[in-house]
């Protein structure tokens, strides 16, 4: 039975998903998580998702600032940097070019 191997892309890929994911502006922890869910690539954990927050926070590619809240626990917010932004173009072009090779040749010979 073929293996599920999902998750092991994924983690090859969350850090510029969650960059992507900032770059209309600014969210929290769980609207991210909520954002990919809904784009289809399952439930991102907590324990998954914020040491990637954190990780990219301390890379300068993300800005964090925690804010109060009327009702409930404060979030801290994050945003795209100045190098954030960079990033995510570079990065999203070399992964798009390496989706399309990847993706020739899985339909190599089925076309036709």
């Amino acid at each position: 039975m073929a293996t599920d191997r999902r998750a092991n892309w994924l983690k090859g890929v969350l850090d510029l998903l969650v960059l992507a994911g900032l770059a209309e502006g600014e969210s929290y922890g769980y609207e991210i998580s909520k954002t990919l869910a809904e784009a289809g690539l399952g439930q991102i954990k907590g324990g998954t998702l914020y040491p990637v927050l954190n990780r990219l926070e301390e890379a300068g590619l993300l800005a964090a600032e925690f804010r109060v809240t009327e009702r409930g626990p404060g979030r801290r917010y994050y945003r795209l940097t100045d190098q954030g932004h960079e990033t995510l173009r570079e990065q999203g072009e070399l992964w798009l070019a390496f989706a399309d090779s990847v993706r020739a040749v899985l339909t190599k010979g089925k076309t036709g």
